[in-house]
């Protein structure tokens, strides 16, 4: 749906039109003018005037204008990011490379990464469900373990001002929702006697929490003991080697914990500002209230008020711009590669564990490899984010690929060779259905109807449609002219003119020496290997180049009028650079474990290869990608997220398996571009369909149940397709 405008007041000699194709063009061109926006187009031809486009258009539908997108970026590095995420060919990421500014955020979001140190107004009852459960995952053995240290405290005599501070945290932690700890102000005359200072800076402004940057007192140096007598500081060094450290191990166990949880980051980050600043006060100065109980203005500093311990919308929380999500599977990388490498002989953990957390960690490192690159690509110019994002934006695949078919290729095994095909052709098959469909749906639950750019979408559809006709000709070569053998047959009229019934039949192309492939087969899987990367490199010039207005957009720089802000990059060049290095490093490494440990998979499992290696082998390191379409489609941003799915379809067939290919020539392996009918089928009907569904350039959520659904048939027929011969 196309914003409501007022109409701009212009030249009033000038050509004026009051039909819906002017409403459509000053409504895209210049949606972002009442708010002073400054435009920033990178590398964008300029819009076309309403005026020139509509003198080519009908009054009642100006199409080419309502195609036209208008994007917003918080700054240049933001736009040129956007820019270039539009370019035909190359992967897109969704992830911001810069910090956005601290006003422009909602109060939501700003909540996020408060220090939990803000008193508010009565917000109603603080009996909720997440505070429940605090209670019986944390609160009542914390408030036990308390206690215990209290006594203990109070047993050593000298402790007794700690067994208090512990008594009253007690209560405070069995449930702290409503009240209030505060650090009480130092008297003039305890100043003059050397006490130690008050500690604690107001908090920063910015993606920092208590859990990560939160600033710990220094209340326990050498002037802390020049005014305290004898009894005062053998108190505290029992507190020190006694209490504390059985507190500070509890309080680690809950961050940890509710930190993993996502959703309880509030008690992580209460935990954590508790043992880095509240246990480190003299007791004395330690004063915990009940909010009924305490009138505003408070005397002292507030450390810590929390009124939930569940907050859902945790899922947006970044650490210096990485989602918490990816923050908290870095570990499953780590525990992998040592269960890996470490337990080669399986005494900790079976292959099928392994292979499971192997495959896991491809997804955050997905998400580290693609921040990298569109933080490079943002700080570059477009000819090094180009190379960087061909060369780096299928590594996950082709890493999987490759390592697979070594592994095969040593053990002479053929499944591993069949493996890859399945998960060539599920991604294929996935990202022409599944992604564009998942979109569709999700997006058409919040917009009745999603428009698109028809003509760009109509550039990857005659691409794919190339692409699958190459890719699929060798095989169709050999089912013309290749030579049928079965395994084993048998006649099921007893007749030997009947008809029989034969098993296990395929083409064989290696019949009399293997004249048929190496003469014919393989010059053919050379010349389209070849011809691919071509087509491939000619969509780039025509998107880019000759027919760059196909993608006619302009980035928006949308600010209020003296709130222009400069970009702080996350992550600079080198930092980035150093990041794509490792984490393609860790991917080639989990690679190489998950076909270490496929094998007992492969030989065990009842389902079917073809099943594993379009779903699980396909799908599991698109997830990345599949989350940044769901992102763009609930923006309205279709295009965006048809063409995801697209560009890796098209990556697939005119640069991986041109790659595989040009990888057999130095590295003989099991692969040959020669796939099963099943396949094929199910290949070129997806393109097909996607076609049909994508020609009006508008959809709703019905046709994206129907590329869901089609999906699904598809995996049904996999599941229950037999295994390929001679695995």
């Amino acid at each position: 749906d196309v914003p409501k405008v007022i109409e701009p007041q212009g030249d009033s000699n000038g050509p004026r039109r009051g039909s819906l194709c002017d409403q459509h063009c000053a409504a895209i061109n210049n949606m972002q003018g009442d708010l002073g926006c400054h435009l920033h187009r990178p590398r964008v031809p300029p819009v076309v005037s309403p005026a020139i486009c509509c003198q080519q258009c009908s009054d009642d539908v100006c199409e080419s204008c309502v195609v036209k997108t208008t994007l917003m970026a918080e700054n240049a590095v933001e736009a040129n990011k956007l820019s270039n995420n539009y370019k035909f060919g190359f992967k897109k990421w969704k992830s911001h490379v810069t910090a956005r500014p601290w006003e422009d955020r909602s109060e939501i979001v700003k909540e996020l990464y408060s220090d939990l140190n803000v008193i508010r107004g009565s917000g109603g009852s603080t009996v909720t469900c997440g505070n429940v459960l605090y209670l019986l995952l944390f609160g009542w053995w914390l408030s036990v373990l308390y206690i215990l240290v209290a006594a203990m405290m109070f047993i050593t005599i000298v402790g007794a001002p700690f067994g208090r501070l512990c008594w009253n945290l007690a209560g405070y932690f069995l449930w702290p929702f409503g009240k209030v700890i505060q650090e009480a102000e130092v008297p003039k005359s305890r100043r003059a006697l050397g006490a130690c200072e008050a500690g604690t800076e107001a908090s920063s402004i910015g993606e920092s929490s208590a859990l990560l940057h939160g600033p710990v007192p220094h209340c326990w140096h050498s002037q802390c003991w020049a005014g305290a007598g004898s009894w005062r500081r053998a108190g505290t060094v029992v507190w020190l080697c006694l209490g504390y450290p059985a507190l500070v191990v509890a309080h680690g166990l809950v961050c940890v914990a509710a930190w993993l949880l996502v959703v309880l980051i509030p008690v992580a980050k209460l935990s954590a500002r508790t043992a880095a600043h509240v246990l480190l006060l003299p007791p004395e100065r330690v004063l915990v209230r009940h909010l009924r109980m305490t009138e505003v203005p408070l005397e002292g500093q507030v450390i810590l008020c929390c009124y939930r311990a569940i907050n859902p919308y945790y899922y947006k929380y970044a650490v210096d711009g990485i989602n918490v999500f990816a923050v908290n599977l870095l570990p499953l990388v780590l525990v992998t590669l040592v269960l890996g490498y470490v337990d080669s002989h399986n005494r900790l953990t079976s292959s099928p564990v392994k292979f499971s957390l192997a495959l896991l960690s491809i997804m955050p490192l997905s998400y580290y490899i693609g921040m990298a690159i569109a933080s490079i690509s943002a700080q570059s110019n477009f000819a090094v984010g180009a190379v960087v994002n061909a060369t780096f934006g299928s590594i996950t695949e082709l890493t999987f690929y490759i390592t697979a078919l070594i592994k095969g290729s040593r053990e002479g095994n053929r499944c591993y060779a069949e493996i890859v095909k399945s998960a060539l052709t599920g991604t294929l098959v996935g990202c022409v259905l599944f992604i564009p469909g998942l979109c569709m749906v999700i997006g058409g639950i919040r917009h009745q109807e999603q428009r698109f750019n028809s003509r760009s979408a109509g550039v990857s559809s005659a691409l794919l449609f190339l692409s699958v006709g190459g890719v699929f000709a060798p095989t169709l070569f050999s089912k013309v002219y290749g030579k049928l053998i079965c395994g084993e047959c048998h006649n099921i009229t007893q007749n030997p003119l009947g008809h029989y019934l034969c098993h296990n039949c395929h083409f064989d192309l290696m019949g009399s020496n293997g004249t048929l492939y190496y003469s014919h087969v393989q010059p053919l899987v050379y010349t389209v290997s070849l011809l691919l990367p071509a087509a491939y490199l000619i969509g780039l010039c025509f998107t880019l180049k000759t027919h760059a207005h196909i993608y006619d957009i302009h980035i928006s720089d949308c600010h209020m009028p003296g709130h222009h802000h400069s970009a702080v990059v996350h992550w600079s060049r080198w930092r980035a650079l150093v990041i794509l290095l490792l984490s393609t490093l860790c991917m080639s490494a989990c690679a190489d474990l998950a076909t270490e440990h496929i094998s007992p998979i492969l030989s065990n499992s009842t389902i079917s290869q073809y099943f594993i290696g379009v779903t699980v082998l396909a799908m599991v390191p698109e997830l990345p990608e599949i989350v940044n379409g769901i992102q763009f489609a609930l923006q309205n941003n279709l295009s965006l997220s048809i063409e995801i799915g697209n560009c890796i379809a098209v990556q697939v067939c005119m640069l991986q398996i041109p790659i595989l290919v040009l990888f057999t020539i130095f590295y003989p392996t099991n692969f040959m571009l020669v796939f099963s009918d099943l396949h094929v089928y199910a290949s070129m009907f997806s393109v097909v369909l996607m076609n049909y569904i994508f020609m009006d350039g508008k959809c709703d959520y019905f046709q994206g149940t129907v590329l869901v659904m089609v999906y699904f048939i598809l995996l049904a027929v996999y599941f229950f397709a037999p295994s390929p011969s001679g695995c």
